[in-house]
């Protein structure tokens, strides 16, 4: 494996693979399968679980790994092109990630959304041009507009679930959140859940819509493997018969990069906070689904999140369970 960028680049047989390969590594660790490997961590935007599970996932294996953010080099890394470097930055991305790769068997690049230009995120110009730079293989840690690792682990929760794939309702729900958030974890979990077959219904207020590509991109996957895609307004008929209610807040498609009038919009809706009342036309087993971190009364309330529809706590564990089975196939013999 060159790459982990992108679940469509994957058969579901191959991602099958994968998550059988993580379920025989949980149960039957390989504590020497990685020995003498390192992994170089690249962090141009913050992280918990990321962080901390793909570091968990080389040392169980056998492996090593470091970290590098902008935050802790002591020169400061400068990222924008065309620069003329005369501030408080002393090293340019573009010399200092071949050298981050070059100590690295692989290397795992996280960097978010500019949220600048709709287009140019969806074409993930910025995190393209980062990969661009390396000849080792590389790991997508989220770009602009995916987050493979998170999907991988999430197709996994479900499996452990026993969530059925044809037949099983999946809704993606908008929530409120105070800031404009990125489209990554929405756009990759809605393609995640039509690969996978289930009927999909991306559940929104208006005026955050998901883009037109995307929802293309999830409807030829969904159509491939028996499922579809739709999106709506209307809560009560989203949730009707609903097994898995996956919450995530993201920035206004018809206000891309104006934070503003995206703020203007989204504080019409703060009521989009899930809670109880939105299960009463779900399944009586339908589990609360959140890729973390969650802002507790504002994206999700407490019952919710502390009761037993809540799995996202086995959710983040499965990160480091899933990025163990990439890293195996990746760095492994």
């Amino acid at each position: 494996m060159k790459a982990f960028n992108d679940l469509a680049d994957f058969s579901n047989e191959e991602i099958a693979s994968l998550i059988a390969l993580a379920d025989r590594l949980d149960k039957n660790p390989e504590p020497e399968a990685l020995k003498g490997k390192v992994l170089s961590l690249l962090f141009l935007s913050p992280s918990l679980r990321t962080l901390a599970s793909f570091q968990a996932a080389m040392t169980r294996l056998g492996g090593g790994s470091f970290v590098i953010s902008p935050e802790m080099s002591i020169h400061g890394i400068e990222s924008r092109p065309g620069i003329v470097m005369d501030g408080a930055a002393a090293e340019h991305i573009r010399e200092a990630i071949p050298v981050i790769a070059s100590y690295g068997d692989a290397i795992g690049i996280r960097a978010f959304a500019e949220r600048k230009s709709l287009e140019a995120d969806m074409q993930e110009k910025e995190f393209r041009a980062l990969t661009d730079l390396v000849d080792t293989p590389y790991i997508n840690m989220e770009s602009a507009m995916n987050h493979p690792c998170q999907s991988l682990a999430d197709w996994k929760t479900m499996n452990d679930l026993s969530v059925p794939a044809n037949g099983g309702k999946f809704v993606l729900s908008w929530a409120y959140h105070p800031r404009p958030l990125p489209l990554a974890v929405p756009t990759a979990t809605l393609h995640m859940a039509a690969k996978r077959g289930m009927d999909v219904t991306v559940l929104r207020p208006e005026g955050f819509e998901l883009p037109e590509a995307l929802m293309q991109k999830a409807a030829a996957a969904a159509e491939a493997s028996g499922g579809s895609v739709r999106e709506t307004a209307q809560r009560t008929e989203a949730m009707e018969g609903a097994h898995i209610i996956y919450a995530k807040s993201w920035s206004s498609t018809r206000h891309y990069g104006d934070k503003l009038a995206d703020e203007k919009l989204r504080e019409q809706h703060i009521d989009w906070c899930v809670d109880e009342p939105w299960f009463a036309n779900a399944k009586d087993e339908c589990r609360f689904m959140h890729c973390l971190p969650v802002r507790r009364g504002v994206v999700v309330a407490d019952e919710i999140l502390d009761g037993p529809r809540s799995v996202v706590i086995p959710e983040a564990r499965n990160r480091m369970l899933a990025q163990m089975a990439v890293l195996h196939q990746m760095l492994g013999n």
